[in-house]
């Protein structure tokens, strides 16, 4: 298991890092396809969640697998419905392209989304590569049929995909790096046990991230009933991992450092430019759903 060590780094490579993450997360914004969130809905990220679980991985690479499928599917599903159908073909096709292709994965998912799981694991430092030996027995365990060869299909699928183009930054490197920034410049934060309970945090806004933010766009547009226009311009606010992560920081020290909430809040609008308004909405917002969540 990884082990971060917070208040290492330099405030030089912290500027780095912010700049980095903050150009990243505009370019995604900017760049966005209507597939985008489509494949972090709860079961597919409660399938990579056991997976990392059973074969005891680090959260990291849970969530760096989700960034890797979310972009390989968008990719290869876009790519696959601009292909052309062969002259002639179409009067006598009895499904559309769309079902064709989205048939065809249905079988290959299960290993696509595996893979996904193992390619994060050989990007990572500090956890152990899943060896195909390994991988088979797990996918058997769960009723899947694999063998070495189409697990190594898959893999090169994603990869190609992928253009093999596998370093993307996920939400847990936007809280990590967010909040050792955060404590640099508030070090009386109890880093460590607030890191802790972000990664909880994380997971229950990943886990339950429709409900989350069809309230936040409630609450952001003060109606309950968002028209289909206001659904697709809040694709951005959905795939705003630097919000996501501000977010994610606030609830925590809600919850465990609530004394210095508001100045919290405040430094966070500083380091990132979010509004403070913006932060307070998504993080009332999940409190209300983990105050539910834990009364049920």
């Amino acid at each position: 298991m990884n082990i971060i060590k917070f208040r290492q780094a330099s405030f030089d490579l912290l500027t780095d890092f912010l700049v980095n993450i903050n150009k990243e997360n505009k370019d995604t914004l900017d760049s966005l396809s209507k597939c985008s969130g489509c494949f972090k809905n709860a079961n597919v990220m409660e399938y990579i969640f056991h997976i990392t679980r059973a074969l005891d991985l680090d959260p990291q690479v849970g969530y760096h697998a989700t960034e890797l499928l979310q972009r390989f599917m968008t990719t290869h599903l876009t790519k696959q419905l601009t292909i052309p159908s062969p002259q002639g073909a179409s009067g006598i096709q009895p499904i559309s392209v769309e079902d064709s292709v989205l048939d065809s994965l249905k079988t290959k998912f299960p290993d696509i989304v595996f893979s996904c799981v193992q390619l994060a694991s050989k990007m990572s430092l500090h956890v152990n590569v899943i060896d195909n030996n390994t991988a088979i027995r797990f996918l058997h365990s769960l009723g899947y049929t694999a063998t070495k060869k189409t697990l190594l299909d898959s893999e090169l699928l994603v990869l190609k995909g992928l253009d093999y183009k596998l370093a993307v930054t996920n939400p847990l490197i936007y809280v990590e790096i967010l909040l050792e920034v955060l404590v640099h410049n508030e070090p009386s934060i109890p880093i460590e046990r607030t890191y802790g309970l972000c990664q909880q945090v994380l997971q229950f806004v990943v886990l339950e991230r429709a409900t989350i933010f069809d309230s936040l766009l409630m609450v952001t547009i003060r109606s309950k009933q968002p028209t289909t226009e206001q659904r697709e311009l809040f694709v951005t606010v959905t795939e705003d991992c630097m919000l996501l992560g501000v977010s994610v920081i606030a609830v925590a020290l809600y919850i465990f450092h609530i004394s210095q909430w508001e100045k919290v809040v405040g430094e966070l609008s500083n380091i990132t430019g979010i509004s403070r308004r913006s932060i307070i909405d998504f993080a009332h917002v999940t409190l209300l759903h983990i105050v539910d969540s834990s009364s049920l």
